[in-house]
């Protein structure tokens, strides 16, 4: 991971839903999909590096993907993993941010 093409590859993109804006709003918490093979190391660096913010604590899990029926067949999405990313008091990551 000492290129940059490795952290786009630790984490894939930031979830954004109305708890993961509640989550960042209230406890200083960002959520990424990441790699299902990244470990919480990896991410901590990833997040550091990128968005140059201190990472207090990162909690991961692992998600089942959703099982889809159409008609008769039967398939499954993806399982991929999640990511919540703990940031030190008065940090923050804007992914909105107008340039």
């Amino acid at each position: 991971m000492s290129d940059q093409g490795g952290l786009y590859q630790v984490l894939q993109s930031p979830w954004v839903t109305e708890k993961a804006t509640f989550c960042q709003g209230q406890g200083n918490q960002v959520i990424f999909k990441v790699a299902p093979t990244a470990n919480k190391r990896q991410i901590k660096a990833a997040v550091e590096k990128m968005f140059k913010v201190d990472v207090l604590e990162v909690q991961t899990m692992n998600r089942k993907g959703k099982e889809k029926r159409l008609g008769r067949t039967v398939g499954q999405r993806k399982d991929w993993k999640k990511a919540i990313v703990r940031l030190k008091a008065g940090q923050t990551i804007d992914f909105f941010e107008k340039t």
